[in-house]
């Protein structure tokens, strides 16, 4: 199986975002009374993933988000800080 990984920090970010899914359906209101149990449903969580895996999908393309960005930068930028 072929995985491209880009040459920038661009990966990290997926990789964020993974760990983002996983707090998000697992840990956020999960009740953990030990390091085991934590570990066991983490293990349990990660198999499931697996079974179906699929990949990220970006809600913006990258034009749209530049131009937030630069939306952003000159609204902090006329802020006088």
């Amino acid at each position: 199986m072929l995985h491209f990984t880009p040459k920038s920090a661009s990966w990290l970010n997926l990789v964020e975002r993974w760990f983002a899914e996983m707090t998000t359906k697992l840990l956020r209101r999960g009740v953990h009374r030990s390091v085991a149990a934590l570990e066991t449903d983490v293990r349990s969580w990660l198999e499931h993933w697996n079974q179906n895996p699929r990949p990220f999908v970006w809600a913006k393309t990258a034009d749209e988000i530049l131009s937030d960005l630069a939306r952003y930068c000159q609204r902090i930028s006329e802020a006088g800080h």
